[in-house]
């Protein structure tokens, strides 16, 4: 389904369910009786299958344990496609005797609202709180409940708040009023999770299971989304119950303010410092509560609280925008951060301590290697900086390439935008085709607000296709902060359309069948002989087949085939080895204008070898 059609099929369901709910609440519990009845008519062929296999093998004898035995593989395949393994949430888990404070105030919660136990609780170094429920039979359910409460988050919360966040996620699993609307819920996660576990599935038997999926996931989304987005409302409405209507809309205002704060300066700030520090010498765990406090100016503060108010729900999400849920609460957005030591981290008990040091401690030793890895490239970059500014300054004429890179470095590390604007500009006169330098040159324009950046993106979309999905990215960006949202739809479509055709290009290239068809290769000369010269030094090389891979998306960008065999050994592992061997050096010493697939012909490859032998100047070697 495509994002126009999911946009129009949601808005037609979304006026249904305002006006008639009834109808609508119906129609989506039967969508997702759907999926489920599916999965129970799979299981009924299965046991129809397997009963039918035993029975042939009485009346059938010899030719009854053949078509068993043919049944019993096939049973298999199925069975292994049904045995899906989703993930598991990670944290470090805790219990009652770990943090009484904090079990006891789920428990409340739990028996206010009639929703299960939970198996595992989990804190997390996201700043987030959430319940996953992890299926134990992959698509038949059976699951385990995981409240995962990230640390981040009860830093940044006073208890209130932090109540009505958890209030929130309880609400989803509540056994009372919006019980369906919590089932629908549920059902409409699980199967986006099935749908992506099955797509990544090796397994030959989920070709039973993956048509119906391809088809049915999208559209249940579609159908249960109104009635998702009314649930994350009912989920509010339940923390203003059980918490309250302040404290709700203020964990919900600190939520978005306190995440930008650590998205854009909290984090960005620690890993900045690997410019200046071979290795970090941070616990921001250990820290993050005591910067929140000191570190968000008011300016700060209100800046990103209209960033907040001013995004708008999209079809992306289930989640309102905080201007809808603040209103639907009839509250007014507040951050109150918690005074020191009355944040909801000291729900945590005496495990606190031992939490925020492992968070510290996994922290470092993740980051370590990039750490370094950035270190070393700033030190490079400023030294080739330095070395570019001696040449320019010396009268010396960069290259184009040269110029480019010292107008970027002049960024970045140098922490000079408008010197790398202007470098960028006067590039620009140099080489006024370069679609590269259209598309440097007007994303920066945009993010200073200069409208001249949109003719330079356009432009280098017309002159390099390759260019439209990172333009069409910064178009549909500079149309959101805009509030121009027709337009940033089509941006994105554009977009969308673009990924969508170099995926399938991409994926169409990267393999090649005996049922593919092949025609001449069309090279010129020139190139076909240097490559023909290439190859014939190379040693144990016995033939070579050239041929193009006839492709239907982007057929103007030719996919060739390079189909090679070896001079045989005495012994079956010399031959084996040669093959290897010949490969390493076609790859290493073969110049290849375009995609290139290259494959062994003889052996399991054979009939490769038989198509392109048939195939009149195929053979370059």
């Amino acid at each position: 389904m495509t994002d126009e059609a999911f946009a129009t099929l949601v808005g037609r369901l979304d006026g249904e369910a305002k006006r008639n709910p009834a109808r609508y609440r119906t129609r989506v519990l039967l969508m997702a009786l759907l999926g489920n009845v599916y999965l129970g008519a799979m299981m009924m062929l299965i046991t129809a299958l397997l009963v039918g296999a035993a029975a042939s093998v009485v009346w059938l004898k010899a030719a009854g344990v053949k078509i068993a035995i043919v049944v019993a593989v096939f049973l298999w395949l199925v069975l292994k496609a049904l045995w899906v393994r989703l993930s598991l949430p990670q944290g470090t888990e805790i219990t009652a005797r770990d943090a009484p404070a904090l079990f006891a105030m789920i428990e409340e919660l739990r028996r206010a609202l009639r929703s299960p136990r939970f198996h595992h609780v989990l804190v997390t170094d996201d700043f987030n709180a959430a319940v996953v429920q992890a299926p134990r039979l992959g698509l038949f359910g059976w699951s385990r409940n995981y409240l995962l409460i990230g640390l981040p988050l009860a830093k940044a919360l006073t208890l209130e708040q932090f109540k009505a966040v958890l209030a929130h996620e309880f609400g989803h699993l509540s056994k009372g009023h919006g019980r369906m609307s919590n089932w629908i819920y549920r059902q409409r996660l699980r199967w986006s999770r099935l749908m992506s576990a099955l797509e990544a599935a090796e397994s030959r038997g989920v070709f039973l299971f993956r048509p119906f999926l391809r088809w049915y996931a999208p559209y249940f989304n579609a159908y249960s989304y109104p009635l998702a987005r009314a649930n994350e409302f009912e989920a509010d409405a339940t923390a203003a119950r059980l918490a309250s209507g302040r404290a709700a809309a203020e964990a919900l205002t600190a939520v978005n303010v306190v995440g930008s704060y650590l998205e854009e300066r909290f984090w960005p700030q620690i890993v900045r410092r690997a410019d200046e520090m071979p290795q970090p010498a941070f616990a921001p765990f250990s820290a993050m509560g005591a910067r929140v406090a000191s570190d968000m100016d008011a300016a700060s503060n209100e800046a990103w609280l209209e960033q907040a108010l001013a995004r708008r729900t999209t079809l992306d999400d289930t989640h309102p925008s905080l201007t809808e849920r603040l209103g639907a609460l009839g509250e007014k957005p507040a951050l109150a951060l918690p005074a020191a030591g009355a944040a909801a981290e000291r729900l945590l008990g005496g495990a606190l301590e031992r939490i925020t040091r492992e968070f510290d401690q996994r922290w470092h030793e993740g980051i370590l290697p990039s750490w370094q890895e950035r270190h070393r490239e700033v030190q490079a970059a400023r030294q080739r900086l330095a070395e570019l500014d001696a040449k320019h300054a010396s009268g010396g004429e960069l290259t184009l390439q040269e110029a480019y890179d010292r107008a970027l470095l002049t960024e970045s590390p140098g922490g000079n935008a408008d010197g790398c604007i202007a470098q960028l500009r006067a590039l620009h006169e140099r080489a006024p085709d370069d679609p590269v330098l259209h598309y440097s040159l007007g994303l920066r324009l945009l993010g200073c607000n200069d409208e001249s950046g949109v003719a330079l993106l356009k432009r280098a979309m017309l002159r390099d296709p390759w260019e439209i999905v990172r333009c069409c990215e910064a178009l549909r960006d500079d149309c959101w902060r805009k509030g121009c949202k027709d337009e940033a739809n089509e941006w994105h479509r554009r977009m969308t359309e673009r990924m969508a055709l170099e995926h399938a290009a991409k994926k169409e290239r990267d393999e090649v069948r005996t049922s593919d068809r092949f025609e001449l290769h069309g090279m010129q000369a020139q190139p076909l002989a240097q490559m023909q010269a290439q190859l014939k030094a190379i040693p144990g090389l016995r033939k070579a087949y050239f041929v193009r891979k006839r492709v239907r998306h982007m057929p103007e960008r030719a996919c060739h085939v390079l189909g090679y065999t070896v001079r045989r050994g005495w012994l079956p592992w010399q031959a084996k080895g040669s093959v290897q061997a010949v490969l390493q050096r076609i790859q290493e010493t073969v110049s290849f204008q375009g995609e290139t697939l290259i494959l062994n012909v003889a052996g399991t490859n054979a009939a490769f070898g038989r198509k392109f032998r048939w195939m009149r100047g195929s053979r370059i070697v």
